[in-house]
């Protein structure tokens, strides 16, 4: 598969993952029964003084807004992989260490998230990281033949 073909579907999958996270963070609410309920209730009624932080801010604050940054981490890479699949035709060994470096990058995501939370998000950063593999094969330079090499031809 070309590798504006396969940046093309890591930008869908990315922008995909974007919507469902958004949504999800967006309209949560407790619904796995009281426990839930009373610690949602104490995470957002519990501030803190934290030094960096302005004002004060509760654990809620942190939870769901590292969740809104996820969202919009997800959206960023949506964007810059529909950019990078036009530079694959123009300059490919610029679009090749990027790639390289995102593809990395979502297996630690995948990693994460098998480690802390479940199966269903897991999906699209292997999906993603898999057709960043993709582009990094395909881009590779071919080794050039040298004059001792059997293989060479004069």
């Amino acid at each position: 598969m070309k590798p504006t073909t396969l940046l093309r579907i890591a930008a869908i999958l990315a922008l995909l993952q974007f919507v469902a996270h958004t949504s999800l963070v967006v309209s949560a609410h407790p619904s796995h029964g009281p426990e839930e309920v009373a610690l949602v209730a104490a995470m957002k009624s519990q501030h803190f003084h934290f030094r960096l932080a302005p004002a004060p801010r509760s654990y809620w604050d942190f939870y769901f807004g590292y969740g809104l940054f996820a969202s919009f981490n997800c959206l960023v890479e949506a964007v810059l992989f529909w950019q990078l699949a036009g530079l694959a035709r123009t300059a490919p060994s610029r679009v090749r260490p990027i790639a390289g470096l995102f593809c990395g990058a979502n297996l630690v995501y995948a990693a994460l998230v098998w480690r802390f939370f479940f199966l269903v998000p897991l999906v699209p950063d292997v999906a993603i990281a898999l057709c960043l593999g993709g582009v990094v094969l395909a881009l590779r330079t071919p080794r050039p033949l040298l004059q001792n090499d059997p293989t060479f031809q004069s």
